[in-house]
């Protein structure tokens, strides 16, 4: 027995808005790129890095307000959601990669700083350029983030490349003002140190949907323990709790129900009531119980 309202997981009105704000960060990343090789300045090029993760949260985003639309079928009887979580992967696997390199050459050109050249004048333009494209991406999240989830998260991360872009400012007028090269390498080892963090929690996200454990924040007792003390409801066993993608909880279970409540019908509103429960306390909108007569159990058991 089915739950098969739909699901709502990645809502599409604020799809312009995350579409706008990839635009502006993609930008400002070649940008950053461009100016990190003419100018020599690791911190840009960290900066970019940093940029880099939030334009794949915000593809990622995108393709997943695409990709949940689509219809499940025979073959994919979910649907194409996991999409989300295999471009999540390589997301994380990448930024990883490129936060390590940026803090070996960090440290590098700490310990050997007359060894790169830097134009701290066009390292300076160019990171004030992204700080004022994050604000403006900042300002066209800000209203929507209050009540989109998703929205939320890119918020947060285009707030993570400001920070970034002030920090590269910082770093652009000690260069200019003072001469002082090492300004540029600890301004590229604070950025990797903000990317590594995110990078291993996107990891272990992953991680835990491809083991389909219960998602983070589930509490498989105080699910039972719920469906439990709905009338008519004897016991429950065989408890499964996993998500396809963030946000999409997907639950299960077998539910003994009194032998009274199949006689006089009222197993479907025990299912109707178990299914609401899930929604409303659980946030779990996709979910499937088998009733079963008591004495299903003990044939359960002997199988």
């Amino acid at each position: 027995m089915h739950d098969h309202a739909p699901s709502g997981i990645r809502g599409t009105g604020n799809r312009r808005l995350l579409a706008i704000s990839l635009a502006i960060t993609a930008t400002v990343m070649v940008v950053q790129v461009v100016g990190a090789v003419l100018s020599g300045s690791l911190a840009l090029f960290a900066d970019a890095v940093h940029m880099f993760t939030d334009a794949a949260a915000l593809v990622i985003a995108l393709i997943a307000s695409v990709v949940a639309a689509r219809p499940a079928n025979d073959r994919r009887t979910f649907g194409y959601q996991r999409a989300e979580v295999f471009g999540a992967l390589i997301n994380a696997v990448i930024l990883i990669v490129l936060s390590v390199w940026v803090a070996v050459e960090g440290v590098t050109r700490l310990m050997h700083p007359g060894k790169t050249e830097l134009a701290g004048g066009l390292m300076l333009v160019v990171a004030i350029v992204g700080l004022v494209a994050n604000a403006v991406a900042l300002w066209l999240l800000s209203a929507a983030q209050r009540h989109s989830i998703n929205v939320r998260g890119a918020y947060l991360e285009v707030l993570g490349d400001l920070i970034g872009s002030a920090a590269v400012i910082v770093a652009a007028v000690v260069i200019v003002t003072t001469g002082w090269l090492q300004a540029d390498a600890i301004a590229s080892l604070l950025i990797a140190a903000m990317i590594v963090p995110r990078a291993i929690g996107l990891l272990r996200e992953v991680v835990s949907v491809l083991t389909e454990s219960a998602p983070q924040g589930t509490h498989v007792k105080e699910i039972r323990e719920h469906i439990l003390s709905t009338p008519g409801v004897i016991d429950v066993h065989d408890v499964h709790v996993w998500q396809l993608t963030r946000g999409a909880p997907v639950f299960t279970a077998h539910v003994v129900v009194d032998d009274a409540a199949f006689a006089d019908g009222r197993s479907s509103r025990i299912l109707s009531r178990l299914q609401t429960c899930l929604a409303e306390h659980f946030d779990v909108e996709h979910s499937t119980f088998q009733l079963e007569p008591a004495g299903h159990v003990e044939h359960e058991a002997h199988a």
